[in-house]
């Protein structure tokens, strides 16, 4: 076996520290006796593959091979040097930041503890167990399935996308044991980080900072310190900059404790509505008796003020959230584990998917509570992109157990969670579940499930918050009502609402702007991934949406009926299963344009739509906007468009049904056209709209002037089109509306008044043009004959940003694409490659 070497960090704070999450580690199956490489961090199912004792877990149907992973035990070791100056430290610890899940931890053969949460990072005094020279580590992770069979065996709850219900038993990232969207893989591993620490016998390990914004726009920091021993044992210094220069006056308040007064504050704003300038903080501790260093910590802090604002109305009480002063409308979606391996992950696998996200002009993710704590990563990345977070605690779709040991476990992890993310400037809310109201309705109606969900959500969590952060709210459940009301009338008066009336109860995409909600935070639809992102998980021969591999890669039961369901209903059947995939895309961003404009228009009443779900964990059929590749998906480009500062939307008035012998009825005889504006600073505009025939004949235009104020929807036009809809027919006519100010277009649209499959679009040719801005860059000019519907252009083979597409291609008219690739690529290589077609070219 290697052992390694000594390779100790010290740094000026008096810690040293022997990371060992690069040693050389080995893994095997504890009822075997041969070892293989391991990577820390890492889990068992990424090691069996890279020893290729597996085969690829995302492929075809091996996840259903690979089950046998989970029931067996495994066992990590390591060897590693320690020399006698490492051992000098009052303090020798072992740190794992986090084991994934059931693991009994041994130091040279001496058990040093057992652990079973996995959101919960562990510290061991193994200074007695440690020796000058050689000495081993070993982990024994026993089978977190068989822990969930086996223990608190009373318990009666379930979840529902866990096949044997038994997840909410064990503090573990809860989708493991497989989602609506994702496989099973119950794995185990050593997921964090991993090092040996010599410290001081009293060390600064962290701190607390609060904010207080006064009147007259100066901010106020106080500093407090979090010291293991004894907090007078030590002195302090205190350092605050922005971008290198010092910022603020300090004040030592003894103890640790510190003021800083800045008197010109640059504050932290939301995506859109400002800059994300963010102050370095730095507290350092010396011992009093020695004046040697005893730890420093650095937090990155931004400074503003969040609240989520609940106050009387007249139709009950807002939901909003407001950022230094200013209401700001929750545009964005949630966010699951962004791969079903979670160890490991680094910021290039957090900033694809977040910077698509601030790109899509979104200000709020929600991370859902059946996945993980996300990275530090992650929550830099979100205050720097200015991403607003609903930080759910990971809770998910269950009742949970509420014996004491478990109780106990989770105040531990609650409190190591919001002592770790409380400065986060994109920190807006604390919320304690995830469904578990909701879907465990029944489970809460026997009194003693009750009772434990109150000890957890309504009196453990809120207290952790409240001691540990302080000043950012706590929302006890998503969806909750505060008066314990069920139902969507609820949720037009308060709280949060989940609605999937559209997809689960397959309701009609219209249902939508049947409510009028204060704030949706999950609604979704959805549709496959694109043909290239379907060949990283199944062969040519496989693909097929109703075959076996891309049938295991659709995790909603019914899925594929589902899917094709709404798509019948808006569009014609298509020529290939490649133009069905497109038709699912646009089906998916249909309907989720129908509701987010919805949710805009009844602005400042409803105040937020966050949409399921931005990113996949795993190649699959699923409601994501970004694939797992990294592609965006047709929603993702229009989600640019109606999350945009400036839109331009119509509510049509009526409907159309069908009645006995298939006919057809419409009683849809006008349009009302809205500008929503949530941009900075206010603007002026110029609404346009106009109708045509199918043959190009324009039949209606015209023009007003608008005013665009932060945070107004405003119905600006009226337009009665009875006549003409009956003289020309419905099935002939579409109305194009647009937004402009001075010098460009901020938004425009394309409105039907029937299912799209009745009208019959014109044949349309094509020309591109493409230049040359640079290797990597370049821009493309497309024209056409005719209209046509979500113009979609690809490069198959290649990867590429685009500033546009599925967009609206008019007659004689030039749209004009920047794209972008990852390395340098020939021109005539584009010309020669590219892929096009609109909706017309499908069937």
């Amino acid at each position: 076996m290697q052992i390694m070497t000594s390779a100790k960090h010290s740094d000026p704070s008096g810690i040293t520290t022997l990371p060992l999450s690069k040693s050389a580690w080995t893994f095997r199956n504890a009822k075997e006796s041969k070892f293989y490489p391991a990577t820390v961090p890492g889990c068992v199912h990424t090691d069996l593959r890279t020893a290729g004792l597996i085969p690829d877990p995302f492929w075809g149907s091996n996840e259903l091979d690979l089950r046998w992973i989970e029931n067996e035990d495994w066992v990590y070791e390591t060897v590693f040097q320690v020399d006698l100056e490492q051992l000098q430290g009052e303090r020798v610890e072992l740190v794992a930041d986090g084991l994934d899940t059931i693991a009994t931890v041994s130091v040279n053969g001496q058990e040093v503890a057992k652990t079973n949460n996995m959101f919960i990072g562990y510290r061991w005094d193994v200074k007695s167990l440690l020796k000058d020279g050689c000495n081993t580590i070993s982990i024994h992770f026993a089978s977190s399935a068989v822990y969930a069979r086996e223990t608190r065996t009373d318990y009666e709850g379930g979840v529902l996308n866990d096949p044997e219900s038994r997840a909410p038993v064990i503090r573990k990232e809860q989708c493991q044991f497989g989602w609506d969207w994702g496989p099973r893989f119950v794995t185990a591993g050593i997921w964090q980080d991993i090092r040996i620490e010599s410290a001081p016998a009293n060390v600064l390990r962290s701190f607390k900072v609060e904010q207080e914004h006064r009147e007259n726009g100066e901010v106020l920091l106080s500093v407090s310190p979090e010291v293991d021993g004894r907090l007078r044992s030590l002195d302090y210094s205190l350092e605050v900059s922005l971008n290198g220069v010092s910022a603020g006056t300090v004040a030592s308040l003894g103890n640790g404790r510190f003021e800083v007064l800045i008197e010109n504050p640059e504050l932290w704003w939301p995506n859109g509505l400002g800059s994300q300038p963010l102050y370095e903080i730095c507290l350092s501790a010396t011992s009093k008796q020695t004046g040697t260093p005893a730890g420093s910590c650095q937090k990155t802090i931004g400074l503003r003020t969040i609240k989520l604002v609940r106050e009387a109305d007249e139709a009950g009480e807002s939901f909003y959230f407001s950022v230094n002063g200013k209401p700001v409308f929750a545009k964005g979606a949630n966010w699951i584990p962004v791969h079903a391996f979670v160890a490991g992950l680094t910021r290039d696998d957090y900033a694809r998917d977040l910077e698509s996200a601030a790109a899509a002009n979104m200000n709020m993710i929600r991370v859902w509570g059946g996945g993980i704590y996300e990275t530090e990563d992650f929550y830099d990345l979100c205050d720097e992109l200015g991403l607003l977070v609903w930080q759910d605690f990971m809770f998910a779709c269950a009742h949970y157990p509420g014996d004491a040991a478990f109780v106990r476990s989770v105040k531990e992890e609650a409190t190591q969670q919001v002592k770790r993310l409380h400065h986060r400037a994109s920190l807006a809310l604390w919320c304690g579940n995830n469904e578990s109201e909701l879907l465990a309705a029944k489970a809460l109606t026997v009194p003693k499930n009750l009772k434990d969900y109150k000890r957890v959500f309504e009196k453990l969590l809120p207290e952790v918050v409240s001691k540990n952060d302080g000043q950012t709210d706590y929302w006890q459940s998503s969806p909750h009502r505060p008066d314990g009301e069920n139902g969507h009338e609820a949720g037009e008066k308060h709280g949060d609402t989940h609605f999937w009336d559209v997809w689960h109860a397959r309701h009609p995409v219209k249902s939508y702007e049947k409510w009028n909600f204060r704030f949706c935070s999950e609604f979704g639809m959805q549709s496959y991934s694109s043909p290239a992102t379907n060949a990283t998980f199944c062969s040519a021969e496989d693909n097929n949406v109703f075959g076996p591999a891309m049938e295991n890669h659709q995790k909603n039961c019914g899925g594929n009926q589902v899917i094709l369901d709404y798509v019948s209903r808006r569009y014609r059947f298509p020529k290939s299963q490649d133009d069905l995939i497109y038709l699912s895309q646009l089906n998916q961003a249909y309907c989720m344009q129908v509701g987010v404009e919805h949710y805009r228009r009844l602005m400042p009443h409803c105040m937020g739509a966050l949409y399921w779900q931005l990113n996949d964990c795993w190649p699959v059929a699923s409601w994501s906007s970004i694939e797992f590749t990294g592609r965006w998906k047709a929603l993702h480009f229009i989600a640019k468009r109606f999350f945009s500062p400036a839109l331009v939307t119509a509510k049509v008035d009526g409907d159309e049904s069908w009645g006995i012998g298939n006919y057809r009825h419409s009683d849809i005889e006008q349009l009302e056209l809205y500008t929503v504006f949530d941009g900075v600073p206010n603007a002026k505009g110029l609404l346009s709209w106009e109708l045509f025939h199918v043959n190009g004949e324009s039949l209606l235009q015209g023009t007003k002037r608008v005013n665009l104020r932060y945070g107004e929807s405003k119905s600006q036009k009226t337009l009665k089109l009875a006549k003409l809809l009956k003289k020309h027919g419905r099935d002939n006519l579409f109305m194009r509306i647009a937004l402009d100010s001075d010098d460009q277009r901020l938004s425009e649209d394309t409105v039907f008044f029937t299912p799209i499959r009745f009208v019959e679009l014109p044949k349309a040719e094509t020309k591109v043009a493409i230049r040359k801005l640079s290797k990597t860059e370049f821009e493309l000019d497309f024209t056409s004959t005719a209209f046509q519907h979500r113009f979609e252009f690809d490069f198959p083979g290649l990867c590429c940003k685009a500033s546009d597409n599925y967009f609206e291609l008019y007659a004689g008219e030039t749209k004009t694409v920047q794209i972008e690739f990852p390395e340098p690529v020939a021109l005539g290589q584009l010309k020669r490659g590219i892929k096009y077609r609109s909706l017309v070219n499908t069937y």
